[in-house]
């Protein structure tokens, strides 16, 4: 059995290997910046990021920053660092609101993640039942399904609240999104492209299928404990062992 190969050439999934883990699945659980699109492709998160951070110094609350917060690319993690200092503040409270309303700013560019609606379709005219479990605001996430006119395949949306503990890798949406659909774990499948996501997964007992869109994606899955032949670099992978099924 020859298995498939990322650009540069590491062993991830097989046909075959995808085969038997999609085999039982009934229950999806998506994340939904990767998986499912790009949300910030043009909004880009390093710039919010940055401006997370004018925003936090125009507060006067600039020295509550440590100093990798300043520069860091990802306005989640100055979020979860501050939250870290100062939990259930009016101040995270504030912040939160404000990363949502970026992430809801993104949403009219945001770009679909290759073969992602295709594969949504097909999955959901098979017969699974989805949920969207993300690090994201449910209302973005809403949103931008609305875009893809796909939001009939989506009656469950779980995602970032005030309460930044529950993030991911802590399972909370996971726990919602299998109780709405009163799913049984190991029938259930948790798609994402990060470390977090598989965490989250392992610690309900749910398989896990990594996604990695890019190379700087796959290390830090492998570095989490995913398995390569739990990892695809194409969401076509999965629909063309979907497609077998018709």
């Amino acid at each position: 059995m020859t298995p498939d190969t990322t650009q540069t050439g590491a062993a991830t999934a097989s046909t075959e290997e995808l085969r038997k883990l999609l085999a039982p699945v009934r229950y999806v659980l998506w994340d939904l910046d990767g998986p499912i699109c790009r949300l910030f492709a043009g909004h880009p998160a390093d710039a919010v990021a940055r401006m997370l951070v004018r925003k936090i110094q125009e507060l006067g609350l600039g020295a509550l920053l440590r100093e990798e917060e300043r520069f860091h690319r990802d306005p989640q993690a100055v979020l979860l660092g501050l939250n870290e200092r100062h939990p259930d503040s009016d101040l995270i409270t504030q912040l939160e609101e404000w990363l949502t309303q970026q992430e809801l700013t993104a949403v009219p560019s945001a770009l679909p993640t290759p073969y992602a609606d295709p594969l949504i379709r097909t999955w959901s005219a098979l017969g699974a039942r989805f949920a969207i479990t993300t690090n994201n605001s449910a209302r973005a996430a809403t949103a931008y399904m609305e875009t893809r006119h796909l939001e009939g395949c989506f009656p469950f949306v779980y995602g970032r609240t005030k309460d930044l503990d529950r993030m991911k890798p802590h399972p909370h949406c996971l726990a919602q999104a299998l109780k709405a659909l009163g799913a049984d774990p190991s029938r259930a499948l948790m798609l994402g492209d990060a470390g977090t996501d598989y965490q989250a997964a392992r610690k309900l007992g749910v398989p896990f299928l990594g996604y990695a869109r890019a190379e700087s994606k796959l290390p830090p899955l492998l570095e989490a404990g995913v398995d390569r032949s739990h990892i695809v670099t194409s969401l076509e992978q999965v629909l063309d062992v979907l497609r077998e099924k018709r």
